[in-house]
């Protein structure tokens, strides 16, 4: 936790590498000090067949997903840190976007979770 999935029209790993994409979404969120460096995880995924609107060639949008537990004003910082780095790196793109959504703890698992050693039912156990 969280996971920043990065959907993208195949032609944009033309401009930057995969690496490069998923280097500057990890550093932002690492930037923000809101989440251990060692839980954040970044997976790019492109499209080769899409539709866009008339005139537009491309596209990149993340999904941030995080715990429940950040402001509103975090989240949005979040968010704007995470569009603004990816415009200076591809300014180009058609489509950019970003948004932020929340896992309920009350519904959330992991390994660590339902590890039977761990009673303090800490998310991080073992990690």
């Amino acid at each position: 936790m969280p996971h920043f999935i990065i959907e993208c029209s195949q032609d944009i790993l033309q401009q930057k590498t995969p690496d490069e994409i998923m280097d500057a979404v990890y550093n932002m969120a690492e930037s923000t000090g809101l989440f251990a460096v060692n839980d954040i995880k970044v997976r790019l995924q492109p499209y080769q067949y899409y539709r866009l609107g008339e005139g537009k060639k491309n596209f990149l949008h993340v999904f941030g997903h995080i715990m429940q537990g950040r402001s509103n004003e975090q989240k949005a910082n979040l968010s704007k840190l995470i569009s603004t780095r990816l415009t200076e790196l591809l300014p180009d793109v058609s489509f950019l976007s970003v948004n932020i959504s929340e896992f309920e703890a009350a519904t959330y698992s992991n390994k660590a979770l339902i590890n039977p050693e761990n009673t303090s039912h800490n998310r991080h156990f073992g990690l």
